[in-house]
């Protein structure tokens, strides 16, 4: 029996077979895939293969390959990654210019990890309804800097609902990835998208400044006009896994662009004579903030910091 996981809560998965049911399923055996070293081997959004029991619930015998998948490192063992979620068609990163603050250097480390697994991304700058007149123009600023680049960007309010029907023809039909820092608002979105969804919301944590976590596992959420929303715990930090020093030019699409025209072919864009890009970012064609987000990915590849707040 085949089925999609659209939900998992540790040893045990929620699969929607085929033809409707619901089915909580296990792993069958020692199930390890190849390739990755991952505290969660199945994960929310893969296909599988299903053996039902009388109990009425089932064992996961095998995975589809994979279309695409989206990761993060574990944050309990910091030699194995923890897979988001899986076979998705964009991911929806949910920021905030205050309330609490989400960083560029958070930003752009997740756009360079979408951009690792193929998956593109909408930013969404949520909030736009408390912010003052200053905020506001520095969150326009933000998505022309961000839209020059290739990115769809969109401002609204989830506590009011405000600009969100710009979001709903951009999810209809697809599954999308929802993430971004604790507190920026993914629980009041969904709750806008999907009215019945009755997402717990958290208060921000004034002392900090910063959100309390509100959920625990991933999960797929229907949406009502088709397709899935995927809901997935605050991630303080977001770290590629397993990102070559070399690779990470292509994962910075402006820079990957102006790189073509470096004097040596294995420019690391820090130093060298004849580089493109260095002059790019002192005439201002490429952001001085997603410079230094390439510096702090080139130079942090122990990536301890990645699981920390920015």
């Amino acid at each position: 029996m085949r089925g999609l996981v659209i939900k998992n809560t540790g040893s045990w998965y929620t699969v929607k077979t085929d033809d409707g049911q619901l089915i909580e399923s296990k792993i069958k055996g020692n199930f390890r895939l190849k390739g990755i070293r991952s505290t969660n081997p199945v994960a929310v959004g893969d296909y599988v293969q299903l053996i039902t029991n009388q109990e009425g619930t089932a064992f996961i015998s095998s995975i589809e390959d994979r279309q695409n998948y989206i990761i993060r490192k574990s944050p309990n063992l910091s030699k194995q990654s923890h897979i988001l979620a899986a076979n998705v068609d964009q991911a929806l990163l949910v920021v905030t210019v205050n309330y609490p603050q989400t960083s560029t250097t958070f930003i752009d480390r997740f756009l360079a990890g979408a951009e690792a697994y193929r998956v593109p991304v909408i930013i969404i700058f949520n909030k736009s309804d408390i912010l003052s007149e200053e905020e506001l123009h520095y969150e326009k600023m933000m998505c022309t800097l961000y839209e020059t680049i290739g990115y769809k960007c969109i401002e609204l309010s989830a506590a009011t609902g405000e600009g969100v029907e710009l979001l709903r023809p951009l999810i209809k039909d697809k599954k999308s990835l929802l993430s971004g820092n604790s507190g920026v608002g993914k629980s009041t979105l969904i709750n806008q998208l999907i009215p019945d969804a009755e997402q717990r919301t958290a208060e921000i944590s004034e002392a900090h400044n910063s959100g309390m976590h509100t959920t625990t596992f991933s999960e797929m959420l229907e949406l009502p006009e088709g397709g899935y929303l995927i809901d997935t715990p605050g991630i303080k930090g977001f770290g590629t896994f397993d990102i070559e020093k070399e690779e990470l030019t292509s994962y910075f699409k402006e820079i990957f662009k102006f790189s073509q025209d470096c004097k040596f072919s294995d420019c690391t864009h820090t130093h060298e004579p004849g580089c493109a890009v260095i002059k790019a970012v002192e005439e201002h064609y490429i952001a001085a903030s997603r410079y230094q987000s390439y510096l702090s990915m080139l130079e942090d590849k122990d990536e301890n910091k990645y699981r920390e707040a920015f």
